[in-house]
C-alpha cells in the first residue's frame, strides 16, 4: 500500500506536538527528581520549550532554573545526564528513533527584561508620549 503524503502544515503540527510531549516528559522527570544528580535535586528546573527538527531526530531543550540561580551548573548537570534523559524520553514516547537532546539555557526571559528596561527608559517614554 502506498504511503500517504503529509502536507507541510500537518508535518509541522506533528513536530510541535512531539516537541510539547517531550517538554512535558522532561518536566515530569525533573519535577519527580528521577535523575540522581545532586545539582538537579537542589534546583527546580523549568523546561520552557523543546524545538524538534522536522525529522524528529534532534531536539533543542531550553531550560531555566527557578529564579535563574546557578544556571550554568544546572545546564552542565543536564548535559552530563543527557543519556538518561534520551533513554527515558525514547521509552515513553515510542517513536522509531530516539531524539538526541541538546540542553541550552533559555535566554528569552533576559531578552524580555532588556526590552522592558528599554521601554521604561525616560527618553523612550518621552518619544512615546509625543505620539
Amino acid at each position: 500500500m502506498a504511503r500517504q503524503q503529509s502536507t507541510p502544515e500537518q508535518q509541522s503540527v506533528r513536530v510541535l506536538k512531539v516537541g510539547e510531549r517531550v517538554r512535558h516528559m522532561l518536566s515530569e522527570i525533573l519535577a519527580r527528581q528521577q535523575v540522581h544528580d545532586d545539582t538537579l535535586s537542589a534546583h527546580s528546573v523549568s523546561v520552557t520549550e523543546v524545538r524538534m527538527t522536522p525529522d524528529l531526530r534532534n531536539a533543542t531543550v531550553y531550560v531555566k532554573p527557578l529564579l535563574g540561580a546557578d544556571e550554568e551548573a544546572v545546564v552542565k548537570a543536564l548535559r552530563q545526564n543527557t543519556a538518561f534523559f534520551q533513554k527515558e524520553v525514547a521509552k515513553r514516547l515510542g517513536l522509531k528513533f530516539a531524539a538526541k537532546l541538546q540542553f541550552k539555557p533559555d535566554e528569552s526571559f533576559d531578552e524580555a527584561d532588556r526590552i522592558e528596561r528599554l521601554l521604561s527608559d525616560p527618553r523612550v517614554l518621552r518619544d512615546l508620549d509625543n505620539e
